[in-house]
């Protein structure tokens, strides 16, 4: 096994990942021992390249496939040697193994494109690597950068893939191109996957920690109403209707319209969305999220509510160029809020509170509105509105337990 071995990128972008193959077998047999064939290495692309174009609809989600399919084949083919026919059960707890604890040479300390444009053609970027060091968001304010010394496989991420590569291999067995699912033949995973107990923590924000946000949304969109008047629009949205940060953003499977505002029979506004599993859902729309509605739509010059159809772009970009495309641009607009309202938490004393909205992230808004919305209405209307598959997700909201729990065990004595 050459551990020293850097790997190279094996699938480029959506828009040119048919064209992938023909580019990479060059380099990618120059990496072959003899132990594997191309012959064998090509089939095992072809098959993982037809098994990516199935989520062609979901970037994220054709992201984090690729992403533990890649990693995968670099560790089969040019360290074990190995076609993805030939792995078995004691292969895949070794590759999780490796997962945990990848070489250093496979450890990058940014997200950077896989490939680049250089003379008009895609060449191999030569600064990618499959896994990523990281830092939390205050670390890196206090001035910390990542190190690939210190890289951790979180939970979450071993749980992607067992998910991910569980599905590969299902799909690969009904192409009948392997015999059985690897996968699923660890029979000890807890060894690699811990069980929680009671129910799951949702990270939110505090009561605090949202008014401020808000407030501070609010004060960017008086300052400036041609860049934040979007800006506090986005941070209504996100909290109001629990979207995701991916169902604000332009798509090829979606691009959110100001028509995807509409009105019913009964004079009720709701919005569409599609979201996870390209489901597509209605939200219901309260008259607070109308009148933020309303004050956006007067920013930009626009009736005060949209007439059906209306093809705007919800979230334009800053020239009203066309619809903000991928979730980084949005992101980088609410985590300007949050800078602000950290400041002014600092300024006003509230220290451990900014501290913990240093670590937010924008999915914390959704989190937050289920969470402040299951305490007043009946938890399936918050259900289908967030989008759950099914109520147990939502009652992972309901904090009243919890709260009832902690108030009976806070006079526990330790001296009697």
């Amino acid at each position: 096994m050459d551990i020293d071995y850097t790997p190279i990128p094996l699938f480029d972008t959506l828009e040119y990942l048919n064209s992938s193959l023909d580019m990479q077998t060059p380099q990618i047999q120059s990496q072959l021992t003899n132990n594997i064939s191309i012959n064998d290495v090509i089939a095992d692309y072809k098959q993982a390249c037809h098994f990516l174009l199935a989520y062609r609809g979901s970037a994220e989600t054709f992201k984090s496939y690729r992403r533990e399919i890649e990693r995968l084949l670099q560790w089969a083919w040019f360290l074990q040697e190995k076609s993805l026919k030939d792995l078995r059960r004691n292969d895949m707890e070794i590759f999780i193994e490796f997962c945990q604890a990848p070489p250093r040479s496979w450890i990058g300390v940014k997200h950077v494109p896989r490939f680049i444009n250089q003379n008009n053609l895609r060449i191999t970027n030569p600064a990618w690597r499959p896994f990523i060091a990281t830092i939390s968001k205050k670390l890196y304010r206090d001035g910390k950068v990542p190190n690939v010394k210190l890289y951790v496989l979180s939970q979450h991420a071993l749980q992607a893939i067992f998910s991910i590569l569980s599905s590969f291999f299902n799909y690969l067995g009904q192409e009948e191109y392997i015999l059985g699912n690897p996968i699923t033949q660890i029979r000890q995973k807890s060894k690699f996957l811990r069980k929680h107990h009671g129910k799951k923590t949702i990270r939110r924000l505090s009561e605090l920690q949202w008014t401020y946000l808000i407030e501070t949304a609010e004060l960017m969109a008086n300052e400036t109403p041609s860049l934040h008047e979007r800006t506090l629009f986005i941070m209504n949205a996100l909290f109001a209707m629990y979207l995701r940060i991916s169902e604000l953003s332009a798509s090829e499977r979606w691009i959110p319209q100001m028509g995807h505002f509409y009105k019913d029979m009964d004079n009720s506004w709701w919005f569409k969305t599609v979201g996870k599993g390209n489901k597509e859902r209605d939200i219901s729309v309260s008259n607070a999220m109308l009148e933020a509605l309303k004050r956006y739509r007067a920013s930009l010059k626009l009736s005060a509510l949209p007439s059906p159809g209306e093809s705007a772009p919800l979230i334009p970009k800053t020239l009203r160029k066309g619809p903000i495309e991928g979730t980084r641009h949005i992101r980088r607009i609410v985590q300007c809020c949050f800078d602000r309202a950290i400041e002014r938490l600092i300024m006003d004393g509230f220290k451990d509170d900014a501290e913990m909205l240093m670590a937010a992230t924008v999915h914390w808004l959704r989190h937050t509105g289920i969470s402040e919305d299951v305490k007043i209405r009946p938890r399936e209307h918050v259900r289908d509105d967030a989008g759950h598959s099914s109520s147990a997700i939502t009652d992972q909201y309901i904090d009243i337990e919890l709260r009832a729990r902690h108030a009976s065990a806070k006079k526990k004595l330790i001296k009697f």
